[in-house]
């Protein structure tokens, strides 16, 4: 196995890695280190199951299960979905492709504005890690965009580490996805579909292995004791700060590519895949620092409120 960096600051992939096996120590080990290092690790030609998908994610922390209010029908089309798994990409429950602005489409250019996974809600999230099963040609559109929040937390003065060192944000998905431009009211049923209350995170976390990041993002919104209009200002500052071309990485996606990202120091954010033409399936599990393995849903209680 080899780990190659695909930026100055950030980034590596992972090449000879054979994720159709039992992880091993070696395995588990190499990617805990390169992950400890450059916060998203590209493993290269992962022909995998949605299973050994679960499989390898598992060897790092409990699943985040994707949350379902009670009651809801298990998605019913041609298209086999694990409920396990986060999907994302262009088709539709019977597999057929959703085009570009369509209204399935719209909720998911939120993640065109970068953010970090599940921030919105108070699980321990760790890691995502997201296959590429079908992706188009890079010519296409599709790419990936990750931002590295430590270094963008190295780069801030001083008094601005100081400023924010204790503040905490609020995180609220619906807000954010409306300040990233989605259209119209947001009514009681989208709500009922992701139904998390505003949480908090602070602005800065601290990593296991001593470096500190910025935790912003599309989510976050305001911060706890300030007026509305300053707390918001001071995000869009800190978002602005972290999200310079010098702290981005540009994943050109080829098939069978299996990214992970830290969400505790990274951002990332979609770009449009602008044609109708092609295919773009990819699936996506979440692990979290510790806790059991489910939903955010059933974690926060919310299924008893």
């Amino acid at each position: 196995m080899e780990v190659t960096p695909l930026h100055p600051l950030f980034a590596a992939e992972l090449t000879g890695a054979d994720l159709t096996c039992e992880p091993d120590a070696e395995l588990i080990e190499t990617v805990e280190a390169a992950m400890a290092q450059y916060g998203v690790l590209v493993v290269r030609d992962a022909q995998i199951t949605d299973e050994q998908h679960k499989r390898f994610s598992r060897s790092f922390g409990p699943l985040e299960i994707p949350s379902r209010i009670p009651g809801a029908a298990r998605p019913q089309g041609k298209r086999v979905i694990d409920l396990d798994l986060f999907y994302a990409g262009n088709i539709d429950k019977d597999g057929e492709i959703i085009a570009y602005g369509a209204e399935g489409y719209k909720l998911a250019q939120g993640a065109e504005r970068f953010h970090t996974d599940s921030s919105f809600h108070a699980m321990p999230t760790k890691w995502s890690l997201l296959l590429g099963h079908e992706t188009p040609p890079a010519e296409a559109g599709g790419d990936t965009l990750f931002a590295d929040a430590r270094a963008a937390y190295d780069d801030l003065p001083g008094s601005t580490k100081i400023q924010i060192e204790d503040l905490i944000g609020v995180h609220d998905f619906w807000e954010g996805r409306r300040r990233a431009g989605l259209k119209g009211e947001i009514t009681p049923e989208m709500r009922k579909i992701i139904p998390f209350p505003p949480v908090d995170h602070p602005l800065v976390r601290k990593m296991p292995y001593g470096r500190k990041a910025l935790y912003v993002g599309g989510h976050c919104i305001g911060v706890i004791g300030l007026d509305e209009t300053l707390g918001e200002t001071l995000v869009e500052q800190l978002y602005a700060h972290a999200t310079q071309d010098k702290f981005v990485f540009r994943h050109h996606w080829r098939q069978h590519d299996l990214v992970i990202w830290d969400n505790r120091c990274t951002m990332h954010a979609a770009t449009p895949l602008l044609s109708n033409e092609y295919r773009r399936d990819m699936r996506r599990t979440t692990v979290n620092e510790s806790g059991p393995e489910t939903s955010a849903y059933e974690w926060m209680g919310l299924a008893e409120a």
